[in-house]
């Protein structure tokens, strides 16, 4: 089977290191004898989208390169939310690529629990999403008893939970609704 490896750290200044993960996974898939097609290092934050080695990797992953990506832990994977962590799954499914998590034994696509998986984490997603609606509806509920800002129809409350669900930032959202970005923070 052709691996490969992805390692995260957040920043070297801090004295992380990628090589404490790097060389756990190399023996592991040593000892599985995995072949490593090759290695992707990001020192960034797991919450940017924006990671060039994760890029890459996922082009990589496109074109079937590898069968696996192992990484040491889902949060060294990706800390961009249940429902991208959960796209980036979907996304190598649907090139075929299996993902792993060192650290974690339940995530793992490699398995016969790789639906149970999916549909897990898929399930999280969801839950983030109701947990999002239910501050929404707490920050209603504080704002009406401060008195404070006139509040908005139902119709705009409900476009700017999917558009925060979707990734964009308060700021993105009061441009695209004609809002400020203090007002849409209530409502998230």
């Amino acid at each position: 089977m052709k691996v490969a490896i992805y390692a995260r750290i957040s920043t070297s200044n801090k004295g992380q290191d990628a090589d404490n993960q790097i060389q756990v996974l190399r023996e592991f898939c040593k000892r599985m004898d995995y072949n490593i097609y090759k290695e992707y290092v990001d020192e960034v934050s797991g919450g940017a989208s924006d990671r060039p080695s994760f890029k890459n990797m996922f082009a990589d992953a496109s074109k079937r390169k590898f069968d696996l990506i192992l990484f040491w832990s889902l949060d060294r994977f990706s800390r961009e939310g249940t429902r991208a962590t959960i796209h980036y799954m979907e996304q190598l499914e649907g090139y075929g690529v299996n993902f792993k998590s060192y650290t974690e034994q339940y995530i793992d696509s490699c398995g016969i629990f790789k639906d149970v998986i999916i549909s897990l984490l898929s399930t999280l997603a969801k839950q983030e999403k109701i947990r999002i609606s239910e501050r929404v509806r707490a920050g209603l509920a504080r704002s009406s008893k401060k008195g404070g800002r006139p509040s908005i129809d139902e119709r705009l409350i409900k476009q700017i939970i999917v558009l925060k669900a979707n990734g964009l930032s308060n700021r993105a959202i009061g441009k695209n609704l004609g809002l400020s970005h203090s007002t849409v923070g209530i409502y998230i």
